[in-house]
């Protein structure tokens, strides 16, 4: 792994395929939010949404959510906001095409456990080709979905990835703040 802020290797990110990250989750948090799988630099950096570019924490800070924009070495802070992470498939690979229907489909079991377990007010899945193969739901949309996962709200949200041209950081902040008013603040 390398230390925060440093840019990894070609060596370290080659030897992250495959590696795993840990979640950053606790009970009863306000969202869990719930990414496709790690990229490589995530792997190799041991944060979530760390490659440079990536959407996620811009988007978190614009929509309310936090009160200043944090980094990836700083995910451990939003357990203190009622905020976690997770991902449908555990692997980290250099593009999520690489993830099989397989890998999605239990992935998608998995995170129905997590979530059942966790009981956060919300999941949100943050990408749209990720929850329709998860879970089987070929025509979902971005926002509340009428599913719930026990006592938890499902919500779809823009994969917040700089290669996802159909969203500007404005866009996936507005989507994330419809959420944030919807679950309201952390201490209620």
């Amino acid at each position: 792994m390398t230390t925060d802020r440093a840019r990894p290797t070609v060596e370290q990110l080659a030897a992250a395929q495959d590696a795993t990250i840990a979640d950053v989750a606790a009970p009863g948090l306000r969202v869990l939010f719930c990414g496709i799988n790690p990229g490589l630099w995530s792997g190799a950096t041991g944060h979530h949404f760390a490659r440079p570019g990536n959407r996620f924490w811009p988007a978190l800070h614009r929509s309310g959510f936090t009160p200043r924009q944090l980094g990836p070495q700083e995910q451990q802070e939003l357990l203190a906001l009622g905020l976690g992470i997770t991902n449908v498939v555990a692997r980290t690979t250099a593009k999520a095409s690489e993830l099989t229907a397989e890998e999605y489909r239990l992935g998608g079991e998995a995170l129905v456990e997590r979530v059942t377990r966790l009981a956060p007010r919300a999941l949100a899945v943050l990408g749209i080709g990720a929850y329709r193969a998860a879970f089987g739901r070929p025509r979902a949309a971005v926002g509340r979905q009428v599913e719930r996962i026990g006592d938890s709200e499902v919500w779809l949200l823009p994969n917040p990835s700089g290669l996802n041209a159909h969203y500007t950081l404005d866009g996936i902040a507005a989507e994330f703040a419809k959420l944030r008013e919807a679950v309201g603040p952390a201490d209620s």
